[in-house]
C-alpha cells in the first residue's frame, strides 16, 4: 500500500515537471527489461509529456540489430501519419490512434521467438529535439509436453518403457513420479526439446501401476502431470473355483467358476469333460459352467478349462467327485427331527397341564375363599342374635300389654329360683335330685348354686351374671309398674278372685313346665304344674291360665328364661333403650 501511494506521488511530480519543460512519463527509466511469452500480446511502453512551448514532430520504433544496426518497426509524422515496415507490416500497431499527442505505446499482437531484442522509442520535438527509451525485450516458450507408453509383454528384457519430451524456452526439466523400480535417462535437443526415457524389467505385478511424467520450467507456477499407468501383458493362468463344497447326488443349482486371470482380459473360455464334450444338462456361459439338473453320479470326472488372449493361453483342470447320499445321514437326520417334534409336543403337553391344574387350584381358591367369607359372615349374624337374646328380652318391640307380660314372667321365674325346693315334679327347680338332699348351698346373691356337670361350670357362672342383671332389671320395672308379681299380668286382667286371693297371701305360680331343656319354643304342652305343699285354693285356674299364657311368650334353656322370637316384633338398637336405674 504504502508503493503504491509512493509511486503515484512520483508521477504526479513528473507531470507537474513535465508540464513546466517536458518528460517521459513512462517508461521512467532509459533502461527497460520486459519479459513476455510466445504467443501472447505484448505491449512496449512509451508516452512522452510535453511542455505548453514544445510540439511532438515524430515518433518512430527501431529494433537493434545483432551487427549493431537499426531495422525500423513502425512510424508516425505529425503530417504523413502512421507507417509500418518490413516484415512487421501487420504484426505490431501504436496503442493510441493518436500517437503523437497521447500515448506512443507498441503493441504486438501475437509474439513470437524472433520479436525477443532491444527496441528504441525515439521522440521528436520542436524546438527541444529529440527523446528515446530503450526497452529490451525477453520471449519464453511455455514448455510442449507429450508422454508415449510402451506396449510391454511379461517376459520381455529389461528396457525403456515410457519416454517423455518437452520443447519449451527456456529449456524445461522433465522427472518421474512412481514407485517402480527403474531408471530414468534425460537429453536435450537443440530448439529447447529436453527428452527423459524410463526402463525397467516388466513384470506381470507391474501392471497398472502408476508412471508419471512432470514437467517443470519457469513460466509455470507448479509442475505439469502426465499421469500414465504402466501396462504389461501376460497369458492367461485360470483357476477354477465352486460355492459348493460338498458334491452329492441330488445337488441342485451347481455351477463351477473359472477365473482367468490374464491381460488383456481373455475372451475365449473352453470347457471340456473327460477330454471331450460336457455331459447332458451341462452349460456355458461366460467363465461358469452350470448345471440345469440335479447332479448325477455319473456327472463325476475331471472338468479342464481353457482360456486364450492376444498374448498366449493356459488351462486347468478339476476333479469332480460326487458322493451319493449315506441312508445313515437322512436315518440321522430323520430321528433328529422326529425327536425335536416329540419334543415340542411333550412341552405344549406339560403346559397344557400345569395350566389346567393351575386354573382349578385357583378355582378351588376362590370357592373356599367365598365359603369362608359366607362362614364368618353367618358366624356374625348368629353372634349378633346371641348377643341380642342374652342381653335382654326388651330389645325387641311388641305390644305394652306383652312387654309386661314378659318382664313379669321373668321376674317370677327369677323369683322362682330363690325359693326353697319344695316344688315336685319340674326338673328346672333348683331342688330335686341335683342339689343336695338336706342343705342347699347359695352364692353371694342368697341364690341357690345348681348342681351340675364340669362341662357346664363355666356356662352357670355367666348364666348368674346374667340371671343377676335381668333380676335388676326386672325389679326396678315391676316397681315402676301396675303389674302384679302374683299373676303377671296388669290389674285389669286379672280375675276377680285371684285379685282377693292375691290380697290375703302371694302365690308363685308353677312355672315347672318350662323345664330346662333345648327344646324348641312354642309347644302347646307345658308340662306338669307342681303345687305348692299344703296349698289348694281357687287360684289354681288363674295359674292355669298364666302358665298357658307364659308358654306361648316364654321357653326356659339353661336355667334362663328366653323369650319366643316373633317375626312381627320390631328391634330396638341397644344405644336407644333406656335401662332403668336400679332403686
Amino acid at each position: 500500500m504504502e508503493a503504491i501511494r509512493t509511486r503515484t506521488e512520483l508521477l504526479l511530480l513528473l507531470l507537474i515537471v513535465a508540464c513546466v519543460q517536458g518528460a517521459f512519463v513512462e517508461p521512467l527509466q532509459p533502461d527497460t527489461d520486459l519479459l513476455s511469452f510466445s504467443d501472447t500480446p505484448t505491449r512496449l511502453p512509451c508516452h512522452y509529456q510535453v511542455a505548453q512551448d514544445q510540439s511532438v514532430v515524430q515518433v518512430t520504433w527501431n529494433k537493434e540489430l545483432p551487427d549493431g544496426s537499426e531495422d525500423p518497426v513502425i512510424m508516425a509524422h505529425f503530417t504523413e501519419g502512421i507507417r509500418e515496415f518490413g516484415h512487421y507490416s501487420g504484426r505490431v500497431k501504436f496503442e493510441s490512434f493518436t500517437p503523437i499527442t497521447e500515448n506512443s505505446a507498441l503493441l504486438i499482437p501475437a509474439t513470437q521467438e524472433s520479436d525477443e531484442g532491444i527496441y528504441r522509442c525515439h521522440i521528436t520535438t520542436f524546438p527541444n529535439g529529440n527523446f528515446e527509451r530503450r526497452i529490451r525485450l525477453t520471449v519464453w516458450t511455455l514448455p510442449i509436453s507429450s508422454l508415449e507408453p510402451v506396449n510391454l509383454v511379461e517376459g520381455q528384457p529389461y528396457g525403456v518403457v515410457a519416454s517423455c519430451r518437452a520443447v519449451g524456452r527456456p529449456f524445461p526439466r522433465l522427472s518421474w513420479d512412481t514407485d517402480l523400480p527403474g531408471h530414468s535417462q534425460n537429453r536435450s535437443n537443440k530448439g529447447g526439446a529436453v527428452s527423459s526415457y524410463y526402463s525397467l524389467h516388466p513384470l506381470r505385478s507391474m501392471n497398472g501401476k502408476k508412471l508419471d511424467c512432470l514437467v517443470w520450467h519457469p513460466g509455470l507456477q507448479e509442475p505439469r502431470r502426465i499421469s500414465n499407468n504402466l501396462v504389461v501383458q501376460y497369458p492367461p493362468d485360470p483357476i477354477i473355483s465352486s460355492p459348493t463344497t460338498h458334491w452329492y447326488v441330488g445337488l441342485k443349482e451347481a455351477e463351477l467358476v473359472c477365473e482367468s486371470r490374464g491381460y488383456p482380459k481373455p475372451q475365449d473360455i473352453t470347457w471340456t469333460w473327460r477330454g471331450g464334450v460336457l455331459p447332458e444338462g451341462a452349460s456355458v456361459a461366460g467363465e461358469k459352467l452350470f448345471f440345469r439338473r440335479a447332479l448325477q453320479v455319473n456327472d463325476s470326472g475331471t472338468y479342464e478349462c481353457m482360456v486364450r488372449n492376444a498374448v498366449g493361453s493356459g488351462k486347468t483342470e478339476y476333479a469332480l467327485t460326487i458322493s451319493e447320499p449315506a441312508l445313515g445321514d437322512n436315518l440321522l437326520l430323520i430321528i433328529i427331527g422326529a425327536t425335536a417334534g416329540a419334543v415340542v409336543l411333550v412341552l405344549i403337553i406339560v403346559f397344557l397341564i400345569v395350566r389346567r391344574r393351575h386354573q382349578s387350584k385357583t378355582k378351588k381358591l376362590k370357592m373356599e375363599l367365598q365359603e369362608t367369607k359366607d362362614e364368618m359372615n353367618s358366624l356374625s349374624r348368629q353372634a349378633s342374635f346371641r348377643r341380642l337374646n342374652s342381653s335382654s328380652s326388651v330389645s325387641r318391640m311388641q305390644p305394652d300389654d306383652y312387654v309386661l307380660l314378659r318382664v313379669d314372667s321373668r321376674t317370677k321365674y327369677s323369683q322362682m329360683s330363690l325359693e326353697p325346693h319344695n316344688y315336685r315334679g319340674s326338673q328346672s327347680t333348683l331342688g330335686g335330685r341335683w342339689g343336695p338332699p338336706e342343705e342347699v348351698m347359695r352364692d353371694e346373691y342368697g341364690r341357690p348354686v345348681v348342681w351340675s356337670d364340669d362341662r357346664e361350670s363355666l356356662r352357670a357362672s355367666e348364666i348368674n351374671r346374667e340371671e343377676e342383671e335381668c333380676r335388676k332389671m326386672v325389679e326396678t320395672y315391676v316397681r315402676r309398674s301396675n303389674m302384679s308379681l302374683d299373676s303377671g299380668l296388669p290389674s285389669s286382667l286379672v280375675p276377680p278372685k285371684a285379685q282377693q286371693d292375691d290380697s290375703n297371701r302371694h302365690k308363685e305360680p308353677d312355672l315347672g313346665h318350662l323345664q330346662e331343656d333345648n327344646s324348641p319354643p312354642g309347644d302347646d304342652s307345658i308340662g306338669e304344674s307342681s303345687t305348692m305343699d299344703g296349698q289348694v285354693d281357687d287360684n289354681e285356674d288363674s295359674s292355669q291360665q298364666l302358665s298357658k299364657t307364659l308358654s306361648k311368650m316364654f321357653y326356659a334353656r339353661n336355667g334362663i328364661l328366653r323369650p319366643i322370637e316373633n317375626p312381627n316384633a320390631i328391634l330396638l338398637h341397644s344405644h336407644k333403650y333406656h335401662k332403668p336405674q336400679m332403686i
